[in-house]
């Protein structure tokens, strides 16, 4: 990475859980394991026992609730309901902060990175979409999402075209 890509910080709980594993005794790696995963500890070596409760630690905090993501579950749930068709997914697309999207573009390696407030940085300036971006590279109206690769094409065949 370079001097301008931000990483993803983590909420200071779960950093400073982290951070303090290695100085935990062993009593202490085994008593979290047991609060943490409510079994005893399947071994005795320490970093396997560390990576386990990081990963779960992080799990926990980065698996709560999203309204959005419920709202739309709902709505897609009523639709089904009162038409018996599903709708095909909204488009929604959630990136981490931190993420860095790479495209190449006429030769030329163009990096965002995703921001924790949801904008995105380019070459040292701010932007409230990836749209934006794709437009100042390209200088055309393009769909961000899709020129980054995020969202999937539409590869419809035109009818009469060989396959």
């Amino acid at each position: 990475m370079n001097a301008r890509d931000t990483s993803y910080s983590f909420p200071p709980s779960v950093l400073s859980q982290i951070a303090q594993l290695p100085e935990l005794p062993m009593i202490e790696i085994k008593a979290l394991w047991k609060r943490i995963f409510g079994t005893d500890t399947p071994n005795h070596n320490r970093q396997f026992l560390e990576r386990r409760l990081a990963h779960k630690l992080q799990l926990i905090e980065f698996r709560k609730t999203d309204r959005n993501l419920l709202d739309s579950n709902e709505r897609r749930i009523k639709a089904l309901i009162e038409t018996g068709k599903l709708r095909s997914r909204e488009k929604d697309y959630r990136l981490l902060p931190g993420s860095v999207l790479i495209r190449i573009y006429q030769d030329v390696e163009h990096r965002v990175v995703v921001e924790e407030d949801g904008q995105y940085e380019y070459e040292g300036s701010r932007y409230a979409s990836l749209s934006a971006i794709a437009r100042e590279i390209t200088g055309t109206r393009w769909s961000g999402p899709l020129f980054f690769g995020i969202l999937p094409g539409k590869n419809k065949a035109k009818k009469g075209a060989k396959r």
